[in-house]
């Protein structure tokens, strides 16, 4: 725009005036003034704020160098942070050495705050959680970092003490886990059965023997000990220097046979007094109780965390299965130790108590156990008496003889019953009109579809024919009950099997086969069926159970653990896979009725009477009249002997169930004879040994 200026008295209303050469109102010319005026205020302060942008500072701060540490921290890698007198990698190094062996790896590290402590200087706190374990408390604490800045960039001093308080260099972390005392398995009236008993560890303390001499001394302890030598000179070999290698651990009471004479005769043998969860005697109830040692590397795999290695824990049975109860919640220690000592720790940085474990409650009495194994001591084969008291369903006993070898034969042996099913038979054809007094056909032989039934080599003559069903259940003759299949179906016979707890599933604390039988069968599956043979399956449990159902007259739930213990089992534990394998070629069939639930057991009482009069004859006049003098309340009873294999003559199960009183008992013998002459005896020292 093209101006002009005159000068003019700079005072009143004579003020300068701009005229616009060429013409123009005053007006125009101050109200273009204006807009002039207004244009050059905006530049100005355009200008203004480039200047002030132009001196921010805008360098790292301390708030972000103390969060980049942080960062690195709870991942152990500092490379992205600067120290004043270490390199990263160092550092980091040296964060690896602190943390080497520290199961919960790295900690949870966060920016607290930032002080500042100079123009260059600032200090950080740093606060730190460490999840040591599935536990909601956590090893938490607060630390300090002192920050400089030097040539624009915040450097860190660091310490160990940065990363852990009163941390000394040349000190690691160590986590101890510190158990709770364990709680004990108890029985019936609450008498203890598993507790804390004295023990003696025995072994080669190689620092107690010159080395040239180790081997010897380890092959030696072996020896007296009854162990592998080879193996275990080997596990002494291969230990460190110092080690005292455990060869075996002896019960510290009066069955222990190896002397402290003998221990201390052989060269660096060492023995150490200390106490371990164990029942009565090495063999009481050992397939059901379990044991308490070092955890397996497979019973850490599987357990999820709850368990790690290095921990006391169940190891079998009833310890693994409720190992939760029992162990209760280890405590954790935190240590401060030498690098190259981390055995010795030189300050404690952080504990959290154990909670003791609880005591679980069975119905094991304890004597009857005892018992059971006593008189299954000298069976050689698989063996079992189980032991179920009528009115309440306890489990008393669950006994396993040495042939078993350390399976659970008593709970989870599936195996055919033979005749002792004929009391689920019987039940089948009362409830189609039979009586003990309706004939039955007992012929020599009956043929099914091509295939031959006969009676035992032993059957009585004079009971050839057609004789009562009170005689056809005494004597056991196999060919009147396969001669009544055309009365009651499959399903008829499966339900009344049911009905007495054959197949019905119950969480007892522990596995458990209850029993299989099928629910469609016909021709000669159906007339096996009949006899407890076929595709017919049952554990010594499940017949006890059978025998203590007729016994109350309703069907009886099997209980193991007492009112108020969870019969849930541990996640981890083992399952009732872990079973007994059936026998030859007994195997369930596709169509046998599923463990589980049942709909209620029509089983009445007056059924229940007239089973007890088809037991009572087996003793008074059937196969095993020698349990007419056992003392007591009249026994009544029933056996069995179930055909397995293919030799010829097929090897049998022997079986006997009995009634007492309130004493419901069940005698399997997996390489018997007949019921009567194999598993009569037995089950005649049992009762006469709980009469007593």
């Amino acid at each position: 725009m093209d101006l002009e200026w005159y000068a003019a008295p700079v005072t009143g209303r004579d003020a300068p005036v701009r005229r616009r050469a060429g013409g123009g109102s005053v007006s125009d010319i101050m109200s273009r003034m204006g807009k002039l005026h207004r244009a050059t205020s905006v530049l100005t302060t355009a200008v203004l704020a480039l200047g002030l942008a132009a001196c921010t500072d805008d360098r790292p701060t301390a708030e972000d160098a103390a969060g980049t540490l942080a960062e690195g921290l709870s991942r152990l890698d500092v490379a992205d942070s600067a120290f004043t007198s270490a390199e990263p990698s160092a550092v980091t190094a040296e964060l690896a050495t602190i943390t080497e062996g520290f199961a919960p790896g790295a900690p949870r590290v966060t920016v607290a705050g930032v002080e500042e402590t100079g123009e260059d200087s600032a200090t950080a706190t740093l606060d730190y959680v460490w999840d040591l374990d599935a536990s909601d408390t956590d090893w938490t604490y607060s630390t300090t970092a002192d920050l400089t800045r030097v040539e624009e960039v915040w450097q860190a001093a660091w310490d160990p003490a940065v990363f852990v308080p009163n941390l000394l260099p040349e000190e690691k972390l160590t986590l101890t886990r510190v158990p709770g005392d364990r709680g004990d398995i108890t029985g019936a009236r609450g008498e203890v059965i598993v507790t804390q008993r004295p023990v003696l560890r025995v072994g080669i303390d190689k620092t107690r023997v010159p080395a040239e001499q180790q081997a010897a001394s380890a092959r030696a302890l072996a020896t007296l000990l009854e162990v592998d030598p080879a193996d275990y000179e080997q596990q002494v070999a291969e230990a460190g220097e110092e080690a005292f290698v455990v060869a075996l651990v002896l019960r510290d009471d009066a069955t222990r046979t190896v002397t402290d004479g003998q221990i201390d005769a052989i060269p660096g043998a060492l023995r150490q007094a200390d106490t371990l969860e164990l029942a009565p005697t090495r063999t009481f109830a050992r397939e059901l109780l379990g044991s308490v040692g070092e955890a397996t590397e497979e019973l850490v795999d599987r357990s999820e965390g709850t368990v790690t290695a290095g921990d006391v824990t169940g190891l079998g049975g009833l310890q693994l299965q409720h190992n939760a109860q029992l162990a209760g919640t280890p405590g954790l220690e935190v240590n401060a130790a030498p690098v190259d000592a981390p055995a010795s720790p030189s300050q404690r940085l952080f504990a959290k108590p154990a909670v003791d474990g609880a005591d679980l409650a069975t119905t094991l009495d304890p004597r009857l156990q005892g018992l059971g194994e006593q008189v299954l001591a000298d069976e050689p084969s698989a063996s079992s008496i189980v032991a179920i008291r009528p009115s309440t369903g306890e489990i008393l006993a669950a006994a396993n003889g040495p042939g078993s070898d350390g399976l659970q034969t008593a709970l989870l042996g599936q195996y055919p019953p033979g005749s002792t099913f004929k009391v689920a038979t019987s039940l089948a054809l009362l409830r189609k009109g039979f009586t003990p007094q309706t004939p039955t056909e007992c012929v020599e032989e009956v043929s099914v579809d091509g295939r031959t039934f006969k009676n035992a080599g032993t059957y009585p003559a004079q009971f050839v024919g057609t004789i009562p069903l009170l005689e056809t259940f005494a004597q056991s003759c196999n060919t009147g009950f396969t001669s009544a299949r055309d009365r009651i179906t499959q399903a008829e016979l499966a339900g009344a099997a049911m009905d007495l707890g054959i197949g019905v599933e119950a969480s007892i604390g522990t596995p458990a086969f209850f029993g299989s039988v099928p629910t469609e069968a016909e021709g000669t599956a159906h007339a096996a069926a009949m006899i407890g043979q076929g595709e017919v399956l049952v554990s010594p449990l499940s017949l006890a159970t059978m025998a203590a159902s007729v016994g109350a007259g309703s069907r009886v739930t099997p209980t193991l653990l007492a009112p108020g213990e969870s019969t849930d089992l541990d996640p981890g534990s083992e399952s009732a896979a872990a079973t007994a394998a059936p026998t030859g070629d007994a195997t369930p069939s596709a169509t046998a009725e599923p463990s589980g639930e049942a709909a209620p057991s029509a089983f009445t009482a007056g059924e229940s009477t007239t089973l007890k009069t088809l037991m009572a004859a087996v003793v008074a006049q059937g196969g095993v009249q020698l349990l007419k003098d056992v003392p007591g309340e009249p026994v009544l009873a029933k056996t069995g002997t179930a055909e397995f294999g293919g030799e010829t003559p097929p090897r049998t199960h022997a079986w006997v169930v009995a009634l007492q009183g309130d004493l419901a008992v069940a005698v399997f013998v997996e390489e018997g004879e007949l019921g009567s002459t194999s598993g009569g005896p037995l089950m005649k020292a049992f009762l006469e040994g709980a009469a007593v």
